[in-house]
């Protein structure tokens, strides 16, 4: 499932550092390597257009990619909100010395209150002592992060496998961080 972002996040920093113009043809996943370029295809409509990975998302269960605006327009996503889409990633840019399995995280949101994500955040400092835990205001609410030692996807995913929060609205997923 896909669905799409624009304002108020138009002008904003996005995950790779560029500026997110939502009238671009760019995307947010969860887990392909920044600057890999795809193209989705809406399944409703067989209507394709080729992004650009340049941030990360979405962050709602059961979704796959957020599409720029204009990505969204461009292969009927927009009026609907979400759609089911088929991702097909072409090429992802070369980095010199980057760790072929990527760097991975977990990362836990949204919280409605900040004062429940610094709750969790300090149970996880508690727990994970080698691990790097960071709370943020996230696009949603209020998120919490696990950076391992080790980024590696089998370490994180062990780590989101251990994290049990209350609100169900704070499902762990691993984001790759490359």
């Amino acid at each position: 499932m896909a669905s799409w972002y624009g304002p108020p996040y138009h002008n904003r920093q996005a995950a790779d550092g560029s500026v997110f113009d939502q009238n671009a043809l760019t995307a947010a996943h969860r887990t392909l390597p920044m600057g890999t370029i795809a193209r989705v295809t809406n399944l409703a409509t067989n209507e394709s257009v080729v992004v650009k990975i340049t941030d990360r998302g979405p962050f709602v269960a059961g979704r796959t990619l957020d599409l720029s605006l204009a990505a969204a327009k461009a292969i009927g996503v927009y009026r609907a909100g979400v759609a089911k889409v088929k991702v097909e990633a072409f090429a992802a840019p070369v980095r010199v010395n980057a760790d072929p399995g990527g760097r991975w995280c977990v990362q836990i949101g949204a919280f409605a209150r900040e004062s429940d994500a610094v709750k969790l955040k300090e149970d996880l400092l508690r727990r994970y002592t080698t691990a790097k835990v960071i709370e943020f205001p996230g696009p949603t609410g209020y998120w919490v992060r696990v950076n391992p030692k080790f980024p590696s996807k089998s370490t994180a995913t062990e780590v989101a496998d251990g994290i049990h929060p209350k609100d169900p609205a704070a499902e762990p997923y691993l984001i790759r961080t490359d």
